[in-house]
């Protein structure tokens, strides 16, 4: 499934011509695809959010063709078997059945029967779960991840205890975080609609908030202080969610919603980059004088982060939280199941069915 323009459900196009791709670099292996997700960042770049950034990541020098950016082919999240290693390629050999990985956005995405991977990105999937299952948590896993350790300083061994806010806790990263942080020993309030709320507890939530049912700030402010706040919804949230923490206490809110793309897509590479750099400093700055950490989060590829999230899986601390699976001609249909909001989870694309 590539796109040859940005736009609405309509650009999506099934074509049986692709190229077969070709490792590039010795560091690179090819995936045959067996199972694939969506992630709201595919909604978006189908769009033609990020454009800016993305293309510029893709050829910094501009060496190609204008044309060079389509046709693009979306999705993130793999879970299949590598079929070609390049030279350096050492952990993995072909025929290895059972890898995922999370593709970064400025390479060719997943919707597709073959995909290129960077080794350094690919891991061992869990043993215990299907493709099917193991393609709904690479890219929310890292996502959570990079948020939850990487920026926001959590781990094993300094989470228990804590009380853990997590905003919009019913879609793909807002239920693996529940599960990674409540496996680290943490008190978690799940923040969701009034019908995901049985889910939120069977995924261990301590207290569940349903958001419709009155002011969501004032059911909030009733509850002691916090710790570390997750934020996967943005908007006016901020404005209020850092009341929440405690002071001076090394409290940290992380927020995964940032201007840092559209910014580059409004003033161009260099000025977004400036203007997001300005935005972040003064809020990080603002919210340092009153005692509290603000930080941005962004999803990072990563083979060995996975292979930690695998061990989780594993040991049965976190589990695969999927909405619908679709086969692989149903693409359009499962866009428009993930713009139509509301997921509990994920939405996957059995790849390997041919109907």
């Amino acid at each position: 499934w590539v796109i040859d323009r940005y736009g609405r459900n309509d650009v999506l196009r099934f074509t049986k011509d692709m190229m077969f791709p070709i490792i590039d670099f010795p560091n690179e292996v090819i995936i045959k695809v067996h199972a694939a997700s969506l992630n709201p960042i595919d909604l978006s770049m189908r769009s033609g959010y990020g454009a800016a950034a993305l293309n510029m990541k893709r050829d910094p020098l501009k060496l190609k063709s204008a044309e060079a950016e389509f046709p693009l082919t979306l999705g993130r999240d793999v879970s299949g078997v590598i079929m070609e290693c390049g030279l350096s390629v050492s952990y993995f050999k072909p025929g290895d059945e059972v890898v995922w990985a999370a593709i970064p956005p400025w390479k060719q995405g997943t919707l597709s029967e073959f995909v290129v991977a960077s080794g350094n990105e690919v891991s061992f999937k869990p043993k215990c779960l299907t493709h099917i299952e193991a393609a709904s948590l690479p890219y929310v896993g890292l996502t959570a991840w990079s948020a939850v350790k990487q920026v926001g300083g959590l781990n094993q061994s300094n989470c228990s205890g804590k009380r853990v806010l997590i905003l919009g806790a019913s879609g793909g990263v807002g239920t693996f975080a529940v599960q990674l942080v409540k496996a680290w020993g943490a008190h978690v309030t799940a923040v969701c609609s009034h019908d995901a709320s049985t889910l939120m507890k069977k995924l261990g939530a301590d207290e569940v908030i349903d958001y419709k049912a009155g002011n969501l700030e004032e059911q909030l402010k009733a509850l002691p202080l916090f710790d570390f706040i997750l934020d996967n919804v943005g908007g006016s949230t901020e404005k209020w969610a850092l009341d929440l923490l405690k002071k001076w206490s090394g409290a940290t809110y992380v927020t995964l919603v940032t201007p840092f793309l559209i910014n580059m897509d409004k003033l161009g590479v260099a000025d977004g980059m400036l203007q997001t750099g300005v935005t972040v400093g003064s809020k990080t700055l603002k919210h340092l004088l009153k005692g509290v950490h603000y930080r941005w989060a962004f999803f990072a590829p990563s083979g060995p982060s996975l292979d930690e999230i695998a061990a989780l899986v594993d040991s049965g601390k976190i589990q695969p939280v999927i909405d619908e699976v679709f086969t692989f001609s149903e693409v359009p249909k499962a866009f428009q199941k993930l713009e139509g909001g509301h997921a509990r989870g994920k939405t996957v694309i059995n790849v390997i069915s041919k109907k």
